[in-house]
């Protein structure tokens, strides 16, 4: 079992829509970061650990467990001309762009970016490295259990 950290602007898609989503499922749609995809494609599975995150917000931070609830597959939003994540170099034929199935699990008092760079086990996470702007980030097992037994 692996673990991420999925960043996403709560006005977009939430922790709350995650929870009230049909079957608290929702695809992660728009994902433009050949890295971010290349994670959903190559290393993530079913069933690996997610920390949600709020991103762009006025108090960025985790704000809930979730679940990788599928294996990658084309984000239909490539092929969309009124999407904001558009692309007309995508075709369905070769997608560039990929995307998982996440599966709300708890809905957690909002663990803000500076409470994770208060403590020292959590100095490496790739969230709190300067200059990080990936939307999909890999978090050590040492990391999630620290979070998970501690902070949630």
């Amino acid at each position: 079992m692996r673990y991420w950290l999925m960043k996403s602007e709560p006005d977009e898609a939430s922790i709350d829509d995650l929870a009230n989503a049909p079957r608290h499922v929702l695809p992660w749609t728009g994902v433009r970061n050949y890295q971010a995809r290349n994670f959903m494609r190559d290393t993530m599975k079913v069933g690996d650990g997610v920390l949600f995150y709020h991103s762009s917000c006025p108090e960025p931070g985790i704000a809930g467990l979730a679940e990788v609830a599928s294996s990658a597959y084309p984000d239909p939003t490539q092929f969309d001309p009124k999407s904001p994540y558009y692309d007309p170099k995508s075709t369905q034929e070769t997608p560039r762009w990929l995307l998982v199935d996440v599966e709300f699990k708890k809905k957690v008092s909002l663990i803000p970016l500076a409470a994770l760079r208060e403590h020292s086990e959590l100095a490496d996470m790739r969230v709190l490295a300067k200059g990080n702007r990936l939307s999909i980030t890999p978090v050590t097992e040492a990391e999630w259990r620290f979070i998970t037994k501690r902070l949630v």
